[in-house]
């Protein structure tokens, strides 16, 4: 189930289907064929040399078909190592294009995707556990086809928008201290939260990829956005934490308004470095959609306040809209919509889908790995579910008996193979202090012990 007719908390109306929103670009001659200009730049400042960076401009999802053709853009802040970061910079989009059925048109890959995002996202993680343990990265992967904006991500590396006057946030904050939702969650499946940390490991993140030695708890399901822009355009501006501790999002736009790509990112990660020093990588991607209708590089128009949550973004319905209107409908409005958003941990809500993208799928297909599976092999998403609900066990998607059980360690149903461990990168004193205080179950490795002399 998704939450793709559900309206934003705080807008004025309800999601549009994608259906309406692609027909509007045929009738309003907007064909795959007249796709936006795309100019992106790229900027970083390293202390550790953990954030790495993906921007590929010119993909084809089918080989040799230019109308499939669509950009991407990736940020990975990793930690404890580089090993996640660099491993799901080289894998993450084949494994969502690997995801997509083969020989899907525009609007049905478009609508595929979200799901498709997630099977990749959990597929990466579990390939990468066969290659290393300790290491993680955050992860904030944006895919642009025509005016369709689609991100997927974990951790607390950002993507905020500008357009139309306003700031949209197409990513969410997956940290401790913003989400009493994700303390609990993790808390169930077996995790140790202290002061504002998971344990063993000190990881102040509820979800990424890698950080095996944390525990399976910390789940790479990802937060995923997909809205629609209006013809004018906007501004994507993607960084790390290095960003964002130090400005918020108005600030960031403010500071690089005006400015062509290149010098936008250089002048963000300028302004964040200078207010509090370089205290970890900080590292900028500003992405500008221009069509023919927009000029990016003159002063853009006065922000409304908007909170961080879509503002004004829908056309409030009446009772006069009918099908007899259905052109009407068609032509407008021209403005930034919501087509997909879904925040949601667990994989039997993810992967599953209502009609018809549910038929998009082949059903004896691993949902995650995309290994064939027979009949009496697969295994179903709903497996041990207490949703309520129409839901069957024997329903699918089904997945491989090793993608069910990296399902299970995720909800806490299979012992976690997470090590007890605390790394360098948190050695605070106060934070291991408190540990020591809270019994013995978290192993500290012997040169950490000097510094945990009682005060």
């Amino acid at each position: 189930m998704s939450t793709r007719s559900k309206s934003v908390p705080g807008a004025g109306g309800a999601a549009v289907p994608l259906a309406v929103l692609l027909r509007r670009e045929v009738v309003g001659e907007k064909t795959a064929a007249e796709r936006p200009e795309l100019q992106s730049g790229l900027f970083s400042q390293a202390k550790k040399g953990e954030d790495f960076t993906f921007l590929k401009p010119d993909c084809e999802r089918l080989p040799g078909v230019p109308s499939s053709s669509f950009s991407a853009f990736g940020l990975f802040d990793g930690h404890n190592g580089n090993a996640a970061a660099i491993y799901t910079k080289e894998n993450l989009l084949n494994n969502i294009l690997t995801a997509v059925p083969a020989d899907l048109n525009r609007g049905d890959w478009l609508a595929a995707l979200p799901r498709a995002m997630v099977a990749a996202f959990v597929k990466t993680d579990k390939d990468f556990q066969t290659k290393a343990r300790s290491s993680g990265t955050t992860v904030t992967f944006v895919i642009i086809d025509g005016l369709v904006i689609t991100v997927a991500s974990v951790g607390d590396s950002r993507c905020v928008l500008e357009a139309d006057g306003s700031i949209y946030h197409l990513s969410a904050d997956h940290r401790f201290d913003a989400s009493k939702e994700e303390v609990d969650r993790v808390t169930e499946s077996g995790g140790d939260i202290g002061p504002l940390r998971c344990w063993p490991g000190g990881l102040c993140l509820s979800r990424s990829i890698g950080d095996q030695d944390v525990g399976e708890f910390i789940v790479p399901v990802p937060y995923v956005k997909q809205i629609k822009l209006s013809t004018a355009g906007g501004r994507l501006i993607i960084s790390s934490d290095g960003v964002w501790d130090v400005l918020t999002a108005e600030v960031a736009f403010n500071c690089s308004q005006g400015l062509p790509p290149e010098a936008a990112t250089e002048q963000i990660v300028k302004e964040a470095v200078q207010a509090k020093g370089l205290r970890d990588d900080t590292t900028c991607i500003v992405v500008d959609i221009i069509t023919d209708k927009a000029n990016l590089t003159t002063p853009l128009p006065k922000k409304q306040p908007g909170m961080g949550v879509f503002k004004n973004m829908f056309r409030k319905k009446t009772p006069s809209d009918s099908s007899s209107h259905t052109d009407r409908e068609y032509m407008e409005p021209d403005i930034v919509e919501e087509i997909f958003e879904d925040g949601c941990a667990f994989l039997s809500r993810r992967l599953d889908c209502e009609y018809p993208v549910r038929n998009m799928f082949k059903l004896f297909i691993c949902a995650i790995c995309q290994v064939e599976l027979k009949p009496s092999q697969g295994i179903s998403v709903h497996e041990d579910s207490s949703q309520p609900g129409n839901l069957r066990r024997w329903d699918g998607p089904f997945l491989c008996q090793g993608c069910q059980e990296k399902k299970e360690a995720m909800e806490g149903k299979r012992r976690s193979r997470g090590r007890k461990i605390i790394h360098e990168d948190w050695y605070d004193m106060s934070i291991l202090r408190s540990t020591l205080n809270c019994g013995p179950k978290t192993f500290i490795p012997v040169e950490v012990q000097p510094f945990l002399t009682p005060m």
